[in-house]
């Protein structure tokens, strides 16, 4: 189940969210930490980084649940600039290395456009580590790749850096269609 987190809820789900940053991050996730990464690191960048962006609307923090526990979550970040009204960030898919291949990556992501149409967003932007399996899940929800930028990121494990690539998606018609149809 998806849900959009509050703050009540980001509350009850800080454990979760914790572990699952900290688990995607041993595992090898390039998502802005490198090793070692300990449990109240990733503590920390929830309730410093996240919260206070999640309150102010800033930021909207979707969840995938199974069985009561959280094993996924997404964040969606609308442009706040005057001249990008139309333009999202997707920011943080992150899925529990034991949850994976079950679609709830593509159901967070489906939650997540569903919300940016409903915004009236028109284009979502997002950067994945180029090695990561991610960009095929990306590619497969019909974003395209923008460009490809060489020593972005520091690879988690090593101390070598490595390529980003930069991705968007044109939320068509269709997209918005599928949306309103869903509503009814």
């Amino acid at each position: 189940m998806i849900s959009c987190l509050d703050e009540t809820g980001f509350d009850a789900a800080l454990d979760d969210l914790t572990d699952i940053l900290h688990a995607c991050v041993h595992d090898g996730a390039s998502i802005g930490f490198i090793l070692p990464f300990a449990p109240d690191q990733a503590q920390a960048y929830w309730q410093n980084r996240v919260r206070p962006d999640l309150l102010t609307g800033a930021l909207d923090l979707f969840v995938a649940r199974d069985n009561g526990r959280i094993l996924g979550t997404v964040q969606l970040i609308p442009a706040m600039m005057p001249n990008q009204p139309h333009r999202a960030d997707v920011a943080k898919l992150l899925v529990h290395p034991e949850a994976r291949r079950r679609g709830l990556g593509r159901a967070l992501m489906a939650a997540l456009q569903d919300r940016a149409i409903a915004l009236g967003r028109s284009l979502l932007v997002l950067d994945t580590r180029s090695t990561d399996p991610s960009g095929i899940l990306y590619q497969s929800l019909g974003f395209q790749i923008a460009g490809e930028i060489p020593n972005y990121c520091r690879n988690p494990f090593e101390n070598r850096l490595e390529p980003t690539t930069y991705m968007f998606k044109d939320l068509s018609q269709a997209d918005v269609l599928r949306t309103l149809a869903a509503k009814q």
